[in-house]
This record gives C-alpha cells, sequence and structure tokens, in this order.
C-alpha cells in the first residue's frame, strides 16, 4: 500500500501548483480517471459483449424454450453459441471487477493511521472543511448537516444521485430492450420482469457506499461512477450505420 500512497502524494506534488490546498483531492481524482482510461480497451470489448448479448437473447431464450428440463444440455447449447459469437455472458464484469482492488486500497489508505510504519501523513488534508479520512458521521458530529463539513458531503451526494438518476433511467431502457428481444412472452428469460424494477436501483447504491467510507474513497467513486456514465453513454451511443441499417426495410 506504500506504492500505492506514493503515487497519490506523487499526483498530488504535480497538482498542488494548480488546486494549492485541494491538490489531494485533485490527486485522488486524477489517479481514478488514470485507472479509468487504463482500463478502457476493456470496457469497449465489455461494451461490445453486451450488444451481442442483447443480439443474442431471442436465440437464447429460444434454448431456454427447448432444453429448459436439461440443464446440462442447455448449458453445453449456450456455451456453444457463446463461442461462435466469440463473445461471454460475464464478459461486462471484468472491468468492474479489476477496479476493486484501487477502491480498497483507496479505503485502506485513508482508514490506516500509519502506513509503512509511519505515520499516514494524507489523513491530514482536506477538500474545503472536510477532512478525506473523514466520514459522513464525523462530519455531522462536528456542525451537523448543514456545517461546513456537512456542505461537502451534501455536494458530493447531489452528484452522486444526479450520476445515479441518470444511470437508472438509461438502464431500465436497455433492460426493457432487452426483455422486448425475446420474440414472444414464452421466450422471455425466467425472472426478467423482477430483474427490471431490481436492477435499476442498484445504481443508487453508490449513495449509501459513500455515506460510509472515508471521504477518499467517496470521491473514489463519484469519479468513477461519472466516468462510467459518461463512457457508457459514449460507446453505446447509436452509430450512423445502425441507424441506416434499423431505417432498412426487413
Amino acid at each position: 500500500m506504500s506504492v500505492f500512497a506514493d503515487l497519490v502524494s506523487q499526483f498530488a506534488q504535480a497538482l498542488a501548483p494548480l488546486f494549492h490546498s485541494f491538490a489531494m483531492a485533485a490527486a485522488i481524482v486524477a489517479v481514478t480517471m488514470a485507472v479509468r482510461l487504463a482500463l478502457h480497451p476493456l470496457t469497449r470489448a465489455a461494451a461490445r459483449g453486451e450488444k451481442a448479448r442483447t443480439r443474442l437473447a431471442p436465440r437464447v431464450a429460444e434454448l431456454r424454450r427447448r432444453h429448459g428440463d436439461d440443464p446440462e444440455r442447455l448449458r453445453k447449447a449456450m456455451a456453444e453459441l457463446y463461442a461462435k459469437e466469440n463473445t461471454s455472458p460475464l464478459a461486462g464484469c471484468l472491468p468492474m471487477l479489476v477496479q476493486l482492488p484501487v477502491f480498497f486500497l483507496m479505503y485502506h489508505l485513508f482508514s490506516s493511521t500509519s502506513v509503512g510504519g509511519e505515520p499516514n501523513e494524507l489523513l491530514g488534508h482536506t477538500l474545503f472543511a472536510a477532512p478525506l479520512g473523514d466520514r459522513w458521521t464525523d462530519a455531522l458530529a462536528h456542525g451537523g448537516v448543514f456545517g461546513a463539513r456537512g456542505v461537502v458531503y451534501l455536494g458530493l451526494f447531489a452528484v452522486i444521485a444526479a450520476v445515479a438518476t441518470w444511470t437508472y433511467v438509461r438502464s431500465r431502457r436497455t433492460i426493457a430492450a432487452a426483455a422486448a428481444a425475446a420474440t414472444s412472452p414464452q421466450e422471455a428469460v425466467p425472472g426478467m420482469a423482477g430483474l427490471m424494477k431490481v436492477m435499476p436501483l442498484l445504481s443508487f447504491g453508490t449513495l449509501i457506499t459513500a455515506a460510509v467510507v472515508p471521504l477518499a474513497a467517496a470521491l473514489y467513486l463519484v469519479t468513477s461512477t461519472t466516468w462510467t456514465a459518461v463512457e457508457r453513454a459514449w460507446l453505446h451511443r447509436e452509430r450512423p450505420e445502425e441507424k441506416s441499417a434499423a431505417a432498412v426495410p426487413a
């Protein structure tokens, strides 16, 4: 973790002439964006996989209808289908899994009083009035919701809520489109109706996480989720050639 602490500190030193007392907070944002930029090729591959799964949804539903009473045969048939299309049902999970170690490093870095046997000096940095090592409960204990520290969290929560709402709307559209891809109600994927109701709400879970982790980790979360929302909107935009293909009668 000391290597990661050194990396964040170096970013902060480089950004200090521009951001002054906010340099550490800016460094966390910069490190987060650097990580997400490095993961962009994986995210592009995941987006292609998601589009492929949406395209294959009617065929998957048909396989479920034909082999629903034979789990082993269904598993093999679906594996053959995904292999033939050069995709995977889990392709979209890889970027998220790769990000988890970075989030946990950020969490432990700003939760530990010492780094490499030395006092953790990073805990002394702030974002406006709120120390990066504090949690929302600490802000509530020092001035309440509308205190100097509490206002910092209110701003953070507002950004997270806005991004979560946008993600929620887009997720509902995406899941509804996947459900509509089934050629008949009998071919719909089991549990899809329940999934449509629950899955979009998961985007608001970031609000709960940001309220209980150190402010530095919450800052990582808001930067990463905002990046994700913008990145997904760009990668899943309807391209001109797709519009043309959709306009051509079958």
